[in-house]
């Protein structure tokens, strides 16, 4: 279940975080989230005349299912592609997995 911060009106959950709360929520420093923005890793987009980064809250979870599929591949390089299925996940676990065995 995805965390999220308080609603901002009754009922209506927020769709854009800032850097500060994507932060809080990964439990990690605003400045690793802001290096992951900037690296083009996490999407965000700037908005306003000071350039402020939001990130949509659909972004960040598919971020975060990339970080869990990236993490049972065991490989960092292996889903950096955002085009990557599900099915294609699983097809690369197995052939790592057939690797270990070989």
């Amino acid at each position: 279940m995805p965390i999220e911060p308080e609603p901002f009106e009754e009922g209506l959950p927020h769709r854009f975080f800032t850097l500060k709360q994507v932060a809080a929520m990964l439990a990690t420093s605003e400045a690793q989230v802001y290096a992951l923005v900037r690296a083009g890793d996490l999407p965000a987009i700037k908005i306003g005349g000071r350039g402020q980064w939001r990130v949509e809250n659909r972004e960040l979870d598919q971020w975060i299912q990339a970080q869990y599929r990236k993490t049972r591949v065991g490989d960092e390089d292996a889903l950096d592609r955002e085009d990557v299925s599900d099915s294609d996940a699983d097809r690369d676990i197995r052939v790592q997995a057939s690797r270990r065995e070989n």
